[in-house]
């Protein structure tokens, strides 16, 4: 999918100072450029450490970077220098919304934490994203996605069940506590329509964790049974398992006794569909391990993508299990706008489609600083005078 050329966006007028990090808070920042805020990434000397997160690499970047900083314009500054304090501070004069991920405390220390920008910027949104918030008995430490899944119990339900815990093959954590910063943002800035006043936002990865233990939660709070890796079974939905075929595995996510029905009916055992043992949900979980031998015996001499289509086609969820590469070339992945190309970048669509004020796709991921002058001299500051504290490439 090519860009739109258009700039506006139903966040076109918002600026935004983007001083995060690694991916929670570059995420954040991504979703709201997308949407047309005009977003000013401020990296470090050293550069965003996922520059250098590669193979593979395009010019100074790692895939890993490339993927979640386009439509920014980038500068560097050295806000561990009292100059560079200044500078921030002059950059954040005309900002609706500053997204940071410094460690707890280090923003005080150099006199600009979240009272000192209340107090001079009243209508800011600050944006925190950390690991565990500020206070606490966890309060202040750092956080990364993996040792956050594990501390949060996602890896104790993830798994086959004899095997050990394992992690999410995404970062699952830090990109839905971008999404939840990006949430946070988006209902501070309708209420800051109402008093004129900006606030605080935090999003962590240990709440945002604990947010996607569903259905594990509520079992828990109503049972007091400790969850336990199920594999690719429901804890709560039978059948909902993934299920090989004579040709790729495909998944069933049977969600209601009619579904059941039909399923029976398309794998030719009509009969099983008013079998006393599966005719509810419940019944079928008590003897999910008896239906689930009559299914792998039915699915076993299927071709995979030919009985899922025929699954679908009469209304019941059922998918291939999919590599990426056929993910990326399947026509309805283009068809969404879920690939992004533009002037030689490659990256994924905004997966949130409004139909007046879509995303638009303008520029590509910043090189780093590259675009020092132009944002300073637009708010009238002479790049000359802060020289000392603008590095001009990464100190990798």
């Amino acid at each position: 999918m090519q860009s739109k050329n258009a700039t506006s966006g139903s966040l076109s007028g918002i600026r935004i100072i983007d001083a995060s990090r690694v991916l929670g808070g570059p995420f954040c920042g991504q979703i709201l450029a997308d949407h047309g805020a005009d977003v000013i990434k401020v990296e470090p000397p050293m550069g965003d450490e996922t520059r250098g997160w590669g193979p593979p690499f395009v010019g100074d970047a790692a895939s890993y970077f490339i993927g979640v900083n386009r439509n920014k314009r980038d500068i560097s500054i050295d806000i561990t220098q009292t100059l560079g304090q200044e500078l921030l501070l002059q950059i954040l004069e005309d900002a609706d919304i500053f997204i940071e991920n410094f460690k707890i405390g280090t923003l005080e220390r150099w006199g600009l934490g979240t009272e000192e920008l209340r107090s001079r910027f009243p209508r800011l949104i600050h944006c925190r994203i950390s690991g565990f918030g500020a206070d606490g008995p966890y309060g202040g430490q750092p956080g990364y996605d993996a040792a956050v899944q594990a501390m949060t119990g996602l890896m104790s339900v993830n798994g086959e069940p004899q095997g050990e815990p394992l992690r999410m093959g995404v970062p699952i954590i830090d990109m839905v506590t971008g999404m939840n910063g990006v949430i946070g943002i988006l209902l501070a800035l309708q209420e800051r329509n109402k008093s004129g006043q900006g606030q605080f936002v935090e999003a962590t990865l240990y709440d945002s964790g604990i947010s996607m233990l569903h259905p594990h939660l509520p079992n828990y709070y109503l049972n007091g049974k400790v969850p336990q890796r199920s594999g690719n079974r429901h804890p709560n939905i039978c059948p909902y398992d993934a299920f090989k075929t004579s040709t790729v595995p495909v998944f069933l996510a049977v969600g209601n006794n009619r579904q059941f029905i039909t399923l029976c009916k398309v794998l030719g055992r009509p009969d099983l569909g008013a079998d006393d043992r599966y005719l509810t949900n419940s019944l079928r979980n008590k003897n999910r391990e008896e239906l689930r031998k009559e299914l792998v015996g039915l699915l076993s001499i299927r071709d995979g993508l030919q009985v899922s289509q025929e699954l679908v086609t009469a209304g019941v969820p059922c998918g291939p299990v999919r590599t990426i590469d056929q993910v990326v070339e399947d026509p309805h992945t283009h068809h969404r706008g879920m690939i992004v190309d533009l002037d030689g970048y490659r990256g994924t669509g905004s997966p949130v489609k409004l139909s007046r004020t879509p995303a638009t796709y303008r520029m590509r991921p910043p090189s780093f600083a590259q675009h020092t002058d132009e944002v300073l001299r637009e708010r009238g500051i002479d790049p000359a005078i802060y020289a000392s504290v603008l590095p001009r490439k990464p100190l990798l």
